[in-house]
């Protein structure tokens, strides 16, 4: 047995100790310390039920990054949503297994990951001594110009047959007529569109294709609903820390409005453009937010339970999400009713398209100084103009015009919404 462990031994590690007379294999420091470790292969994740798939839009690590748990290492962009794909486990990345703008489906392999492993600091020693060498380098460079220099004191007279030439070279302003021809930049700029922004024009022009859209306009003074944010907002804000806006006003304006005339709160569902319309007794209001990517439209539910601090509330939060990228899909499901709000990018007036399967969306507008008539005399009044697009196959214009203007009513006098 110990002649076994001998040549075991000498084929493995060369160093053996005694112990009881017997000899016992002991492995050298460098096996000592070399770990192994599993494989871990991590997979696209579940986005929603209604995304499969989605754009790798870029690696957040390179292949031998040290990466910590939850630690984010990719980015997918579906139509809806960026989703983030994070380390199940603290490892080293050892191979990417897609490229970036691939299109990856749920449960694909992404990325294999080696389990356990440390940031290693070998790297960083490294760098100073090949720059050593670079340093030496440069003084055996240095005596070689002193030798070139004598050169020239030999050759003193040359120059001056250099400077006779040129005053014959000097005629450069040949190349002047050139610039006229190279004026302005034509170039050209091909950029993919991205999921989102792909997604957004099918919706909308699936919208022109499907409603029987048509808007219908007013116009609002908002003398008596300025006063009344100004007068509490201050109150709002250090009770609880919620900066009142105009938002939530015209949500629950249309919330109440919605009473009167259902049918703006409604949608047409079934096959071949709809047969049945469906009324809610809920009201879910989609907001319309600008991100970098493009518009996307974040629900407040159950509207008709709020009051205007808890509609303002969600606003605010919403509108955070989607600014920082976080929304999920929960955030955008759904919705009866859309407001978008233009006046915040300056617009005087405009058109809003229908948000499908919806059947209409409140526009809002910059609110302007000016002359109106008001009992009988001219006055400088703030006014807002107001759109409501609506699907004619459900809403017949006289309903969609009572609705804005009731919307109008309660604006002008914001005391009638808590009758």
């Amino acid at each position: 047995m110990a002649s076994r462990v001998l040549r075991l031994a000498g084929r493995v590690a060369p160093k053996l100790a005694l112990y009881n007379n017997t000899a016992v294999r002991q492995l050298p420091l460098q096996f000592q310390h070399v770990r192994t470790y599993a494989d871990k292969v991590v997979k696209v994740p579940q986005m929603a039920e209604s995304i499969s798939e989605g754009t790798l839009k870029q690696w957040n690590k390179s292949v031998g990054d040290f990466v910590e748990q939850d630690e984010e290492i990719a980015t997918i962009e579906t139509d809806k949503i960026d989703v983030a794909v994070n380390a199940p486990e603290a490892g080293v990345i050892k191979e990417f297994l897609a490229n970036e703008e691939d299109t990856v489906v749920v449960g694909q392999d992404l990325v294999r990951i080696e389990l356990g492993g440390a940031p290693s600091g070998d790297k960083p020693a490294a760098e100073p001594k090949e720059s050593a060498p670079e340093k030496k380098a440069e003084p055996e460079k240095a005596p070689e110009p002193k030798q070139e220099e004598s050169k020239p004191a030999a050759s003193a007279p040359a120059p001056p047959k250099q400077q006779t030439p040129e005053p014959k070279s000097k005629p450069a302003p040949a190349a002047a007529p050139e610039k006229p021809a190279t004026l302005g930049n034509r170039e050209e700029k091909r950029v993919k569109m991205n999921r989102m922004r792909l997604r957004i024009a099918e919706r909308l022009k699936q919208s022109q294709n499907t409603a029987a859209s048509l808007t219908t306009f007013n116009e609002v003074d908002m003398s008596a609903l300025m006063e009344f944010r100004n007068k509490y907002k201050e109150e709002i804000l250090k009770k609880t820390g919620v900066k009142l806006g105009f938002m939530s006003a015209f949500s629950r304006a249309a919330v109440l409005a919605m009473r009167d005339i259902p049918a703006v709160n409604a949608s047409i569902e079934g096959p071949n453009g709809g047969d049945t319309i469906v009324y809610r007794d809920y009201v879910d209001i989609s907001v319309a937010v600008a991100t970098e990517k493009g518009l996307v439209t974040p629900v407040v539910r159950n509207a008709e339970a709020m009051d205007l601090v808890g509609i303002e509330r969600s606003i605010a939060e919403l509108g955070k999400k989607a600014r920082d990228g976080k929304l999920t899909i929960e955030d955008m499901a759904g919705g009866t009713f859309t407001i978008s709000n233009g006046g915040v990018f300056g617009s005087l007036m405009g058109t809003p398209i229908i948000n499908l399967p919806q059947s209409a969306v409140l526009g809002l507008h910059a609110t302007k100084e000016r002359p109106v008539v008001v009992n009988g005399k001219i006055e400088i009044r703030p006014m807002m103009y107001l759109a409501l697009t609506y699907d004619h196959r459900l809403l017949d214009g006289r309903e969609a015009v009572q609705f804005l203007v009731k919307v109008k009513e309660y604006i002008e006098d914001p005391r009638k919404m808590l009758l």
